[in-house]
């Protein structure tokens, strides 16, 4: 790919939209105000000055248009095309049950009704024999069924398509060329699993429609800019392929800010973290050991995404969350947040409580420091949020403002254990990677109730995601289900069908400016013991490695190995990586920091019931080796490190701030 002279990081958020720019190598960070009924507003707003010359100007967005779309039901009309007497599929799904054991039945949400849900009369086998292709008459039928319905974006997803997909192929030329726009489930998961599969492609359907307005919208305002979208698998595509497959995007922001841990943490000598990721809205945590750890069972609200995304963990927890009274009388926080319209009472427009309020009344936030002074902040309006709260509990304002922490941080804990303690990683040999605006004020606490014994909270850290997309490759991922003993396939077999997918990706690899030399190809496959229902990622190399690491992985997971019993290929994967010109990680020399000058003030602050009057340092002008005994506060423009009593910070040769216990 072509050096650019701009390379721009954009992350939409709930609350903030970020910005991580790159010009002639110096690095300027901005965070705007989300602007959620149209986010290219926000977007437009925060890079107009950067875009001189737009052929010049490389932009990786991530959005949450897709997953806010879903999640609020706000995309388009759609239909479903499936084999006919399997119209049923989605409203059936898997009938599981998150509440095993309650009494009462489980509510379920569906984006499109059964009235919308059309069969047509074509048949695939499971092996791949085509029994039946649908006629010109039935699809002509089926034509004027979707017009006369006004739908306009279709899913098109036949019963053991994975196995064959000409009659979904055909269907789609068909519909295509009638001007529907079609979402075809074996070009989205060339997998078995009708369910999953007919979710990802209905799911898709619904989603495009919002997308395309969103982008043709963001392309037009933006010119001729070079802009690329990042997918929740830790890659970015081009905008006409987020225009056809958006579901790709559905976590691209948190996605970003994995990346960015991952080298930074790599950089800074750590490969084993938690990454904790607090923003304005959520909490995303992840585990990263010595890589990032991806899934093929992640869901969006209560739809499943079998698709390669990042293994993210997200709870509603964040700075602008929301704090009531139960019914019971009971403090809670959130998931409900207060966003970037309100904000948080102490934006100044807001008058309900969130953690941010909590944290300003305890002197946790620097309120001249906010973005810089270029956002006020006004403490009064938290007092009188958090007082209310306070008289209705017969509480102090401080006792209910710690009262809050304290929930909000055992909600993030919680999210936390999750992905580490449950499946049988231990905290205390990993290192807590804190960031997002909100992260830096509540990682101490954390780490310590979970013990996990040292913190990096990055430089920029309230923008790390945006930074994250500038630090990732293009990637894209194939796959395809061969459902079959091991012993069955040989070496050529399988290579001949690894071959089929390094083309595929290589072509496309290629239509997006990489040549050959530039993308890197990584084969894995999906493993199991035959009889059972779920399969492990293994990395393809012999024949005796793959086996061995499949029985080793099974054993660590679930503490027994068959070595005996048939392992069965259940499905084989492709990653096509292209590496471009990404973002390079600075490294500084030490040099004396001034500490007069770094420390800007002091300022009153409320820890574990007691006051006390605490250092302000300016982030910005702390250098390599430079040391802070807690308690302290570290301010940087968009973010605050909160180092308490007991702690101490040091500063490492890539601006770092690493936090231990003393």
């Amino acid at each position: 790919m072509k050096p650019e002279s701009v390379q721009i990081g954009v992350d939409t958020g709930g609350t903030f939209t970020d910005f991580f720019i790159v010009q002639n190598g110096c690095i300027s960070i901005r965070k705007i105000l989300s602007t959620p009924a149209n986010p290219a507003e926000a977007i437009l707003e925060g890079i107009s000055n950067e875009i001189h010359s737009p052929e010049a100007c490389f932009i990786i967005h991530g959005t949450t248009v897709a997953t806010n779309a879903l999640l609020e039901r706000k995309g388009g009309p759609i239909g479903l095309v499936t084999t006919r007497g399997f119209e049923d599929i989605l409203f059936i799904a898997r009938q599981t049950r998150t509440r095993l054991y309650s009494l009462q039945g489980e509510e379920r949400s569906f984006i499109l009704p059964r009235s919308l849900c059309f069969g047509i009369d074509e048949r695939t086998a499971a092996d791949g024999c085509m029994e039946r292709s649908p006629s010109d008459e039935d699809l002509e039928a089926l034509a004027r069924l979707l017009r006369k319905n006004k739908l306009v974006s279709v899913a098109v997803s036949l019963i053991n398509a994975y196995a064959d997909n000409r009659n979904e192929e055909k269907i789609g030329r068909f519909l295509e060329k009638n001007g529907f726009t079609v979402s075809i489930s074996s070009r989205l998961l060339p997998e078995y699993r009708e369910y999953e599969r007919t979710a990802l492609a209905t799911v898709n359907a619904y989603l495009v429609p919002v997308i395309t307005r969103y982008l043709d919208q963001l392309q037009t305002k933006l010119g001729r800019t070079d802009l690329r979208i990042m997918q929740s698998n830790e890659g970015f595509i081009s905008p006409d392929k987020a225009k056809r497959e958006p579901i790709r995007t559905s976590l691209s922001g948190p996605a970003g800010g994995v990346v960015a841990a991952f080298h930074v943490g790599r950089a800074a000598g750590a490969d084993h973290l938690i990454t904790f990721d607090m923003g304005g809205t959520s909490t995303d945590v992840s585990l990263i050991d010595g890589k990032i750890r991806q899934t093929h069972e992640g869901s969006v609200g209560n739809f499943p995404v079998r698709l390669p995304i990042i293994d993210i963990h997200s709870v509603g927890a964040g700075g602008g969350s929301l704090t009531f009274l139960d019914k019971g009388g009971a403090l809670r926080v959130g998931p409900e947040s207060a966003g970037a319209n309100p904000g948080p009472a102490c934006y100044g427009k807001g008058s309900r409580a969130t953690v941010t309020d909590a944290n300003c009344v305890l002197g946790r936030i620097v309120p001249r420091f906010f973005l810089g002074g270029a956002m006020p902040i006004f403490p009064d309006r938290s007092e009188e949020a958090i007082g209310r709260l306070a008289r209705q509990i017969g509480k102090s304002i401080p006792e209910t403002a710690e009262g809050i922490i304290a929930i909000a941080n055992a909600n993030m804990e919680k999210a936390i254990r999750v992905i580490s303690i449950e499946r049988g990683h231990d905290p205390r040999f990993f290192t807590l990677f804190s960031f997002g605006g909100a992260g830096g004020i509540h990682a101490a606490d954390i780490s310590r109730n979970l013990r996990i014994p040292r913190i990096i909270v990055p430089k920029n850290a309230g923008v790390l995601s945006a930074m994250g997309f500038l630090l990732s490759d293009s990637i894209r991922d194939y796959s395809q289900s061969l459902l079959a003993a091991e012993r069955t396939i040989s070496e050529d077999h399988l290579s001949g069908r690894f071959n089929e997918l390094a083309d595929l990706g290589l072509r496309e690899m290629e239509d997006e400016g990489f040549s050959g030399t530039e993308v890197h190809l990584f084969r894995s496959l999906d493993l199991r013991y035959s009889g059972q229902s779920y399969e492990i990622n293994i990395p393809h190399g012999s024949r005796t490695e793959w086996l061995e690491a499949f029985h080793q992985s099974h054993c660590r997971l679930y503490s027994y190995a068959h070595l005996d019993r048939d392992v069965e290929i259940v499905n084989i994967r492709l990653k096509a990586v292209g590496s471009g010109r990404k973002l390079k990680l600075q490294k500084h020399p030490p040099r004396k920091t001034d500490s007069k000058k770094a420390c800007i003030e002091r300022q009153p602050l409320f820890y574990g019931g007691s006051r006390m009057d605490v250092a302000v340092f300016d982030r910005a002008l702390l250098f390599p080796g430079f040391h802070i005994k807690g308690p302290a506060l570290a301010a940087d423009y968009e973010s605050t490190t909160f180092c308490p009593p007991g702690y101490r910070m040091v500063v490492d040769s890539y601006l770092n701030l690493i936090i231990t216990h003393e």
